[in-house]
């Protein structure tokens, strides 16, 4: 199958990328720029452009069987002194609706959205953070373009556990330099609360399972591991070989600060997701604590 994803240099892209070129599709890979020497996709076949611009064409888009969309932004890529809600619409709520027209205008067939699953587990969040209500704009937007001819699924994963060489190797320096025990002066606790979270590898593996047999129209909430806060930064040490317990405490942390806990400090995401879907997806589980172990060897080797 030939297979574009779009956001294919980040990290989940090009997770996904690899995965999907050992199944043995023949995969190409949508970015902004020219690939970093470092990235583990260099050399992949490559198309550059901008969804959020609407820059690619029904031309560039119509020689592929599905395309896989790993390019949703989140509060990390929002630049300063921007207006959100023109951010959300360009980066969600229209542009990937906006997208997925396009692919379905040049005949491509299948059409696999990667979300996020605050909305799909509280829809009532949409109500009050506007970030969850441009996610699930995104998602009911692309779905709702489903037909015979253009099968359209979601897949809804929660916080993604993964590296890989280059910017997100070193996005990841300061925190497992503090989990190895190398900055004193950052705090060892962690805040209350907790997410489920998920191995960049089973996510790669769910996202070959919808490309494959995705039900279309469909919007599936895939996850592992519930882990409180205290539980992931306690793997992190364990990983960096830290040699220390962390506690728990009710305040802001450096490295995980109020803003990025969408749901609220304090608040927790768990959930058990549907075995039977978790079956058709064919996704791995309990993978948490070795894909910490793996961010942990990326990051130093790219220190090294």
């Amino acid at each position: 199958m030939d297979i574009l994803i779009v956001g294919g240099s980040g990290m989940i892209g090009a997770s996904t990328a690899l995965h999907l070129r050992e199944r043995g599709n023949a995969v190409t890979v949508a970015a902004r720029r020219p690939l970093d020497e470092d990235s583990p996709v260099r050399d992949f076949p490559a198309l550059l452009g901008d969804y959020t611009e609407q820059t690619f064409t029904t031309a560039q888009l119509a020689p592929f069987d599905a395309i896989v969309f790993a390019a949703g932004q989140d509060v990390r890529h929002m630049p300063r002194d921007t207006d959100a809600a023109t951010f959300w619409e360009r980066t969600q709520s229209r542009g990937v609706p906006q997208f997925a027209a396009l692919a379905k205008q040049a005949g491509v067939g299948r059409f696999v959205q990667v979300g996020s699953y605050y909305h799909h587990l509280h829809p009532e969040l949409a109500a009050t953070v506007p970030y969850i209500a441009a996610r699930q704009a995104a998602d009911e937007g692309a779905r709702a373009l489903a037909d015979e001819d253009f099968a359209v699924c979601t897949l809804n994963p929660p916080s993604i556990l993964g590296a890989i060489s280059g910017v997100s190797a070193r996005r990841y320096r300061r925190l497992f330099a503090w989990a190895a025990g190398e900055v004193p002066d950052i705090p060892d606790f962690a805040p209350p609360g907790g997410s489920n979270y998920m191995s960049a590898r089973s996510l790669a593996q769910s996202i070959a399972g919808a490309v494959e047999r995705g039900e279309s129209g469909h919007a599936y909430l895939i996850g592992d591991q519930n882990l409180t806060f205290r539980d992931y930064f306690q793997m992190l040490v364990d990983a960096a070989g830290g040699g220390r317990t962390i506690d728990e405490r009710d305040e802001e942390h450096p490295l995980l600060p109020d803003s990025m806990i969408v749901q609220g400090r304090g608040n927790t995401m768990f959930y058990e997701p549907d075995a039977a879907e978790t079956a058709l997806l064919g996704y791995d589980r309990d993978d948490c604590a070795r894909a910490i172990a793996e961010m942990a060897q990326v990051v130093r080797s790219a220190a090294e």
